[in-house]
């Protein structure tokens, strides 16, 4: 490829990653990503055949998160919400300590078993409510909670995060295999993220909020919303264990649920479609072909190159592996914010692929996939749902503000993640 040509897909690349991020004009996310995309076919810089190759690659993710947002907007409508957000503040007792070891808590147990984009779409709503309920001056640290865990937990399991398929794609490992890399950096990346981020709000969370608020009924619908959340759970994990897509399983399960609530309650049929953020789904399918058009430019072949030296350092043992180990997280960690997690985990399957690497660069790679990522807010899909939630409740958090947090959170989280890796 001409000089000229890679530089103009960088040049695209880049102002439409700045565009996901800043916003410009108050444009959504989706239309700067799919304009980069349309860009690069419209001045023939990536054929449109790779590019719907591009966005094809990514129907496992869409199916994935059509499911989960689904199933969110039934918790919010039917107010399974508000019922759980009264029982924490219940359970908080008057402490805004409390009330965050719950979430944190609550939304290790949804990333991990429900992957961290739920904790996004449906946890968030949810600590918003509760925040409200307890009149808390200072919902930060709570709703922090919420974007944290769900990168920090999201390599527990493999259906903790779909860039986890991304990344492995068909040589995706028996599940005993996984748990046995993966549970102890799991347990201190959530120790690990606990412990800074608790800190850094540590001001905040002093303050008393309301110990004592009205528990609203669950509905007969919105008991049909728990049990499609724990079906679509339960079909999550069957699926993982025997290695198949969890995307028509995400899917089927929002569809069922949205068939059953809707049966007893057909109005809500029509709100529920509507206020679904639907145009995560093409800010995903852009960011795919941007990855295909960075893939153009010999990316992938400078990144398996650095594979094959890094898996060679690994391969030696002692200080050396642990550091050509602990390089390709961090570099997979911050390039993941650069240009998003799910895109930077298929160039970092295709550079993995090409570079013959190790199984422990290969598992360094995911742990800087999915921790990575909590250095800022474009860091992951997770993230970016978790803010699209937020403005939807009329809450703003500034790129900036999440940076300052981020940077410490990350690499205090990702080091000594990476340094347990075995």
């Amino acid at each position: 490829m001409p000089v000229e040509h890679a530089s103009m897909i960088w040049t695209v690349a880049a102002a439409a990653t700045a565009g996901v991020l800043l916003r410009p004009f108050r444009l959504p996310e989706a239309f700067w990503a799919m304009a980069g995309a349309l860009l690069l076919c419209v001045a023939g810089l990536l054929p449109w055949r790779e590019a719907l190759a591009a966005v094809a690659r990514g129907n496992d993710v869409y199916l994935f998160l059509a499911g989960m947002m689904l199933i969110s907007e039934l918790a919010r409508k039917t107010g399974l919400f508000d019922h759980v957000a009264a029982l924490a503040v219940r359970g908080a007792r008057g402490s805004a300590r409390r009330l965050f070891v719950l979430v944190y808590g609550f939304g290790t147990a949804v990333t991990v078993f429900m992957s961290n984009d739920a904790t996004a779409v449906v946890l968030t709503p949810a600590v918003l409510a509760a925040t409200r309920a307890a009149r808390v001056k200072h919902p930060l640290p709570h709703l922090y909670a919420c974007a944290f865990i769900a990168n920090a937990a999201s390599f527990v399991l493999p259906i903790s995060n779909p860039a986890n398929l991304v990344l492995f794609g068909e040589r995706m490992p028996p599940l005993a295999g996984w748990l046995a890399r993966f549970t102890l950096p799991s347990v201190v990346a959530i120790v690990m993220t606990f412990a800074v981020l608790h800190w850094t709000q540590r001001h905040a969370l002093a303050e008393r909020i309301e110990p004592e608020v009205p528990v609203p009924p669950l509905t007969p619908q919105a008991w049909l919303t728990t049990l499609g959340i724990v079906g679509t759970g339960v079909a999550l994990l069957v699926a993982s264990l025997r290695g198949q897509d969890l995307g028509w399983p995400s899917c089927i399960g929002g569809l069922a649920t949205l068939a059953a609530v809707c049966a007893t309650r057909p109005r809500l049929l029509a709100p529920a479609l509507k206020e679904v953020s639907w145009g995560v789904l093409p800010l995903v399918a852009g960011l795919f072909v941007l990855v295909a058009g960075l893939e153009r430019t010999g990316l992938v072949d400078t990144l398996a190159h650095w594979v094959r030296d890094l898996s060679a350092m690994s391969a030696q043992g002692g200080p050396a592996g642990l550091l050509g180990a602990g390089l390709a997280g961090v570099v997979v960690g911050v390039v993941s914010n650069i240009v998003n997690n799910l895109p930077a985990g298929l160039l970092s399957a295709s550079a993995l692929a090409a570079g013959h690497a190790s199984d422990t660069v290969t598992a360094a790679g995911l742990i800087g996939v999915d921790l990575g990522p909590n250095l800022s807010v474009t860091g992951s899909l997770a993230t970016l749902l978790w803010l699209t939630a937020l403005r939807r409740e009329g809450h703003a958090v500034g790129a900036g503000t999440f940076l300052k947090t981020g940077a410490l959170v990350m690499p205090l989280a990702l080091l000594p993640a990476l340094a347990v890796l075995r």
